[in-house]
């Protein structure tokens, strides 16, 4: 029968569907028909495989040919289906066994002389053929690593189009020359940040206590002071105290970092937090995602699990500031397209830097502002207060008061990651049968249900959102911020101390004990 089936993966953000690839020959005039919603670059593989096919020494049926993909209301773009569209032509002329091909996907771009060059996404297709049961995949030679990064299946590494027909005939595999790796232009915006240490950082104890509090609990950040005060130093610190990523959550980051191009053959999994600083400049579909027929992740998919490190951030545009808005509050991101609507994990921490006010010097005693009074408001106002009122810790960070050269040293990243895993093995105990995992997560309906402070602590919130210095929502994060606090300190609920710390590093004010405390007005929300 002049049929056959083989199967390759579709990506449609980072969910995997499988397609089946049929080939069909029939009687009548040489022509090749590709159907299923293919793309651009999806329709050329006709001419690809043709091309291929004849230079790796097979021969082309001169006769009807259809290819199919299904299922045909998926849309199909890119062309990493060129080795199942070959191999199922080849079987269906019977120059291959038919149970050869059986549970074994493939992927891959066919150059015409044969070669196959490498795709983007490999890991994130591994892992669909997996879960869909699949024993075996074809992938190009250089996705080789980042493939057999999945377990349960295996992984066969192609060089070219002779490589998988001999596979699949079962005959000795012939040797080709290693493909050449095409240079990958990753932004700056994905290097990772070099190995740095807190001990690095000379005094800044509220700053300290800021990054410790947002590392325990996943908490979202906002340092703000004058220029050379330490902002950027604590923010690049603080990946370093967070613990490394579980088995399912290193998947998940991997997949996403191999769909946006950044794993290379010698792959890993990503076990650390990424850390991703776009700059202040980056567009909107650089930090959403998007891009022409299927969407790429952005950066904030890159940091998912990990950190957003935005500096300069009043410089942002405020558009595409506010585009966190959504991701902050869910945890994941859709980016909708004529084609297909793409959805991306976002489960990121965010982390914001700015001076406070373009000539850095309001509010301090390092020198006098020169902005004027409207300067300076538009300067504040270009963070909006719905993306503020989001971010739970807020800290303004001056210039270390001590000397360089005293003799106290600075507490290092090692002790600090120990007291934030201690608080995280905490909250996976707390959360185990919820589907959660840090404080940051937890709805506020449930928290206020399940999870609530002692009444002292309570009456005091209760306070501050009569008078105003408190929102719906930032209540709710204050109370999660104080079981951060409380896991830091060992507790087994918050107490009214812990409540007013909370308060305190969510309005900016200074870290008074509650004995000192006097009433706030006006502090920032």
């Amino acid at each position: 029968m002049p049929l056959a089936q083989t199967w390759s993966v579709a990506l449609v953000g980072l969910e995997g569907h499988l397609v089946e690839v049929e080939a069909d020959i029939a009687q009548g005039l040489p022509k090749t028909t590709l159907i299923g919603l293919p793309d651009t670059s999806l329709s050329e593989a006709r001419d690809r495989v043709r091309a291929a096919v004849v230079n790796s020494g097979e021969r082309f049926p001169d006769r009807k040919v259809t290819i199919g993909l299904s299922p045909a209301t998926l849309p199909k773009t890119g062309s990493h289906y060129d080795v199942a569209i070959a191999v199922s032509l080849l079987t269906a002329a019977g120059a291959v066994d038919r149970s050869a091909i059986r549970q074994t996907a493939m992927i891959g771009e066919l150059g015409l002389d044969g070669r196959i060059r490498e795709v983007r996404g490999a890991l994130a297709m591994t892992l669909a053929a997996a879960r869909a049961g699949f024993d075996r995949i074809v992938v190009p030679d250089l996705n080789a690593g980042e493939a057999r990064l999945v377990p349960g299946i295996s992984v066969y590494g192609a060089r070219s189009l002779r490589q998988v027909l001999a596979l699949l005939r079962g005959v000795e595999i012939p040797d080709e020359a290693p493909p050449r790796a095409e240079p990958r232009l990753v932004s700056e915006a994905l290097i990772r940040v070099p190995s740095v240490d807190l001990d690095d950082v000379i005094g800044q104890r509220e700053g300290r206590r800021a990054i410790e509090a947002a590392a325990a609990g996943g908490h979202h950040l906002f340092l703000h002071g004058p220029p050379g005060s330490g902002k950027t130093m604590l923010a690049e610190r603080l990946a370093g105290l967070m613990p490394d990523l579980s088995t399912d959550d290193s998947l998940e980051v991997s997949a996403v970092h191999s769909l946006a191009g950044l794993l290379t053959n010698d792959a890993e999994l990503v076990h650390r937090p990424p850390f991703i600083a776009p700059h202040h400049t980056a567009s909107l579909a650089s930090l959403v995602g998007g891009g022409s027929g299927v969407p790429r992740p952005g950066a904030i998919s890159c940091a998912h699990r990990g950190i957003l490190f935005i500096d300069e951030a009043p410089e942002m545009h405020p558009l595409t500031l506010d585009t966190l808005r959504q991701p902050l509050e869910s945890g994941f991101v859709e980016v909708h397209r004529a084609a297909a609507v793409a959805k991306f994990p976002a489960r990121f921490m965010l982390v914001l830097a700015a001076n406070p006010c373009s000539c850095g010097l309001a509010g301090t005693d390092q020198g006098i502002c020169t902005c004027t009074p409207q300067s300076l408001a538009r300067y504040r106002q270009r963070i909006s207060g719905p993306i503020k009122d989001r971010i739970d810790i807020q800290r303004q960070i001056l210039p270390a008061a001590r000397s360089v050269t005293s003799g106290e040293a600075p507490e290092s990243s090692a002790a600090v990651a120990a007291r934030v895993q201690a608080a995280r093995d905490r909250q996976l105990h707390r959360y185990r049968d919820t589907g959660w995992f840090l404080n940051s997560e937890v709805p506020g309906p449930v928290l206020r249900r399940d999870y609530p402070i002692d009444t002292a602590g309570q009456r005091l919130l209760e306070d501050h959102y009569t008078a105003g210095r408190l929102t719906a929502r930032g209540f709710d994060r204050v109370v999660r911020l104080a079981w951060t606090l409380a896991d830091l300190a060992g507790l087994d609920a918050p107490t009214v101390h812990q409540t007013h710390e909370a308060f305190l590093l969510r309005s900016g004010a200074p870290l008074t004990p509650l004995t000192d405390v006097r009433p706030l007005k006006g502090a920032p929300q």
